[in-house]
């Protein structure tokens, strides 16, 4: 196996279990009985069940939902880790292996309770962000660096006069 791809696949299982630790604690202190916990004045942990994707999107009640929300993430992770393997950038590994890793934490909880644990409720005033948990975090870091990646940010890749990319 090669560099990246341990790399990758490590930081992956190291999101997986956060995310599974964090949400056990969740379902065991907020969900049984439903709670609010304040954390700090912008920041609440909150019992939310996500039938959908981020942020309750295609959320639905059908029997199948979760098996093909899960399958679809599972067939997405296959070809991510078959980029990854391929990796040769920094942002491009820890990006994809985060995404791989927030992607497979909430498969589990899909697979387990038919929905995605989630519990952070950032909010200001009266606007509040759509509940998340440590895989959506996950997610959302893996995915701007691999903006950082397809742009050359913080890599050693950058355009010549010529137009052809320098790894130098």
């Amino acid at each position: 196996m090669n560099s990246a791809l341990i790399r990758g696949l490590g930081l992956g299982v190291l999101v997986v279990s956060l995310d599974q630790a964090a949400k056990l604690w969740a379902l065991s202190v907020l969900f049984h009985p439903p709670r609010r916990v304040e954390i700090l004045p912008v920041l609440d942990f909150v019992p939310v069940w996500n039938r959908g994707v981020s942020f309750g999107l295609l959320s639905n009640t059908s029997a199948w939902g979760p098996w093909a929300l899960s399958g679809f993430a599972v067939v997405v992770c296959i070809f991510m880790a078959v980029w990854l393997a391929r990796a040769r950038t920094w942002p491009l590994v820890w990006g994809l292996g985060a995404v791989i890793g927030g992607a497979v934490g909430n498969v589990v909880d899909r697979v387990l309770y038919g929905a995605v644990v989630d519990f952070i409720d950032v909010h200001y005033g009266g606007w509040h962000w759509p509940a998340f948990n440590i895989a959506d975090s996950a997610i959302t870091l893996g995915v701007g660096l691999l903006l950082l990646d397809a742009f050359g940010i913080g890599t050693r890749r950058r355009e010549t006069e010529g137009g052809q990319v320098n790894d130098g």
